[in-house]
């Protein structure tokens, strides 16, 4: 019975990913929508059967992708068939919903990854080559501008500025790629929360924001890139890429840690919703005055338990 079940389950949600492949692939106006909506039939099956049977889920999409769609879909299916694959799972073992966002980051890291080695490999592109082109076109653009309106003295101070800033944006996209893995593991979760909600009639929701905590050793890794930092490597070794990288998703994480101690102390202090909200935009909008102060607040809250240390003396 239960085998009757995954074969049925498996087939109907199978048939709904290449429904939405198909959208994605042949209507652009809709595929941004739609792309976030690709891992959600793997997410449904793992979170009814578990992992094993997802697998072989995940080998039939990738076997119809490749017949209905593209071979360029292939890594596509192998992207959000991981990250759901990883996020169902663990909502099938009743893990919280943070540990969750984690493992389904995890799976899209390894799916982004795997996009990266097939376009290098397999379509013979380099998209580290392809997005330096795209800043070196952004850069004739503005070079043109400057030209236009009869800022040809400022231009090569503006350029070099640009060129320096610009550049490095290469370096930079292990974080990027982690970035975009948190991104697509949050919405695809929260997107699953409310289908299962409604279909199976299930209680999953992530719990209010201002308790979001992340490990202290996540401190201790951020120091150390900071150290790091400061040493005079070579600007295109591996060392220096990867403190870099790490420097700067870190410095993301305490950030976020910062904004949830925020809202924590404003529920605990009885406070309007309203005031840390109006602190998140104003951080938004003034990044480089607020933003390290949010992010010494991540950092106080986590290495000094401030959590705990209020909910201690409020007893």
């Amino acid at each position: 019975m239960n085998q009757s079940k995954q074969l049925t389950d498996g087939a109907l949600l199978t048939a709904i990913y290449i429904v939405l492949l198909l959208v994605t692939v042949f209507v652009p106006v809709v595929s941004i929508l739609t792309t976030f909506l690709l891992p959600i039939p793997f997410i449904i099956f793992a979170f009814k059967h578990d992992w094993k049977p997802s697998l072989l889920m995940l080998a039939v999409a990738a076997v119809l992708t490749m017949l209905f769609a593209t071979v360029f879909s292939f890594p596509l299916v192998v992207l959000v068939g991981l990250g759901g694959l990883m996020i169902g799972s663990a909502m099938h073992q009743n893990l919280s919903a943070y540990e969750t966002w984690a493992r389904g980051t995890f799976g899209f890291i390894v799916g982004l990854l795997f996009v990266f080695v097939f376009t290098q490999f397999m379509l013979q592109i380099n998209l580290i080559e392809e997005f330096q082109k795209m800043i070196d076109q952004s850069l004739e653009m503005t070079t043109g501008i400057f030209e236009r309106f009869g800022a040809a003295e400022q231009t090569d101070e503006a350029l070099e500025m640009m060129q320096t800033t610009m550049g490095g944006l290469t370096e930079l996209i292990p974080v990027g790629l982690a970035m975009a893995a948190i991104m697509l593991a949050f919405i695809s979760q929260w997107i699953s929360y409310k289908v299962i909600n409604r279909i199976e009639s299930k209680q999953l929701y992530f719990p209010p924001f201002r308790t979001l905590q992340f490990p202290i050793a996540i401190v201790w890794v951020y120091f150390f890139a900071l150290i790091f930092s400061f040493i005079e490597f070579d600007a295109n070794s591996i060392f220096n890429m990867g403190a870099q990288n790490i420097l700067v998703l870190t410095g993301l994480l305490m950030t976020i840690q910062g904004f949830s101690f925020i809202f924590f102390y404003a529920h605990h202090k009885k406070m309007s919703k309203a005031i840390p909200i109006v602190i998140v935009i104003l951080t938004l909008l003034f990044p480089l005055l607020l933003i390290y102060l949010v992010r010494i607040v991540g950092i106080i809250d986590l290495g000094f338990g401030l959590r705990e240390r209020l909910t201690k003396k409020k007893e």
